[in-house]
């Protein structure tokens, strides 16, 4: 595979969605009013320091497989700056488990986490839950790197309604990721997909939406390749989709709780098709998780849901490490920080803000790229149009449906 066909798949992380999207304001876009990032003590708003008075410890809690891509950047900071941060401890938890843990800790008073990193599954389930603190508009001229965001990536920031910062963005899919020795002749449109299914019942997989990306993705992906009447609304909107899946379930013995688990049964033939997306489809093959050999597809008529990872900062951190967390955000946003993203090679994010390219990422990361990338990606990116997931309120109410009504009873735990 040519490096340059690889590097422009990639550039097209770097240069935004162009034309397909229609681009919003430049810069980070203005939340609700009267969202800030301050703390309430005895009725009043307290502000927040430009740096703690001493350093602090943060304890960061990972909900995405973030850690990858976003630890050398914090741990750089750390060792910069002593005088801010003292330490940083890291745990990581399923998406599902992350607004119970939360919760339960602002019930007790006693906010031991300090900054999560998520995807829009628990950015969406901790809005509607009011669990997080409101970030911007209030110190956005704190965060100064949001001014550099990509279109795409400032209109994934405008879902956030205020309460977070987009630290990645991907273009995502839905796509479909196959074993060719076993579907030499893969599906290419929604009634293939279910015919497929349905002569080779067990066949195909894809996990609970709640808690996997390419699962999520296929479950919004769905409204626009069936001509739903409203894709941005699963309650009303959604009919065809609805009964689609329903169908589609038929044939699928279980849902697993996590996309590993759908990568590692398609690598070792238990299943021979699976819902993926663009580093779902990158990242397994440099692991060995699958064969370097799959394929992927996507079926007619799809349009891009682009995806993006989060930092939430719930209610009740002090206003000691909200000052560092600030200063954190903001150097996890430069450029220089940003091209850390593709330091291990698997494209699985791309970087949030303007001027990072490729050839920023080591030697090493290059290779990888140039001989795991995909020369179909380029076309598939020119030749499809490109939308936002659905907001908080919307996906929360589409996971309790599919919950319900199409997979809850045959979810097994990985």
């Amino acid at each position: 595979m040519k490096a340059a066909i690889v590097s422009g798949a990639v550039r097209y992380v770097a240069a935004g969605l162009g034309a397909a999207l229609v681009l919003i304001a430049c810069g980070a876009p203005a939340p609700p009013p009267g969202a800030g990032f301050s703390s309430m003590t005895g009725g009043r708003e307290v502000e927040v320091p430009a740096k703690p008075a001493q350093p602090v410890t943060l304890n960061i809690l990972d909900v995405a497989g973030d850690l990858q891509f976003t630890q050398p950047m914090i741990d750089e900071f750390v060792e910069e700056n002593p005088d801010i941060v003292s330490r940083v401890t890291y745990s990581k938890s399923p998406a599902p488990e992350l607004t119970g843990k939360i919760r339960a800790q602002q019930d007790a008073g006693r906010v031991n986490i300090d900054l999560v990193l998520t995807g829009n599954d628990g950015l969406a389930a901790g809005i509607s839950q009011d669990l997080w603190m409101p970030l911007v508009p209030k110190h956005q001229m704190r965060l100064t790197h949001m001014n550099d965001y990509l279109p795409a990536a400032s209109k994934m920031q405008w879902l956030a309604q205020g309460y977070g910062a987009v630290v990645m963005y991907d273009p995502s899919g839905p796509l479909l990721e196959y074993n060719p020795e076993k579907v030499p002749s893969p599906p290419t449109n929604a009634d293939a997909l279910l015919a497929w299914a349905k002569e080779h019942p067990g066949r195909m997989m894809y996990a609970r939406p709640a808690n996997s990306g390419p699962g999520r993705t296929l479950l919004m992906g769905l409204p626009y390749i069936l001509g739903d009447k409203d894709p941005k609304d699963p309650v009303k909107g959604w009919d065809r989709t609805w009964a689609y899946l329903k169908e589609l379930d038929k044939y699928i013995e279980y849902y697993p709780s996590g996309t590993t688990e759908t990568m590692k049964n398609l690598g070792n033939g238990s299943v021979d098709l699976i819902a993926s997306t663009t580093g779902w489809d990158i990242n397994p093959r440099v692991l060995g998780t699958v064969p370097k050999e799959v394929e992927i597809a996507a079926l007619d008529g799809f349009h891009w849901i682009t995806d993006a990872h989060y930092a939430v900062v719930p209610h009740g951190v002090s206003v000691q490490k909200q000052a560092a967390i600030l200063l954190l955000l903001d150097h996890m946003l430069s450029v220089e920080q940003q091209a850390k993203i593709y330091d291990d090679g698997t494209f699985l994010f791309g970087a949030a803000v303007k001027g990072v390219t490729l050839d920023m990422a080591p030697p090493a990361s290059r290779k990888i790229l140039e001989e795991f990338g995909r020369p179909e990606y380029d076309q598939l990116i020119a030749d499809h149009p490109t939308e936002t997931p659905l907001d908080a309120d919307a996906l929360v109410k589409a996971f309790d449906k599919w919950d319900r009504l199409i997979g809850g009873s045959k979810v097994k735990e990985s």
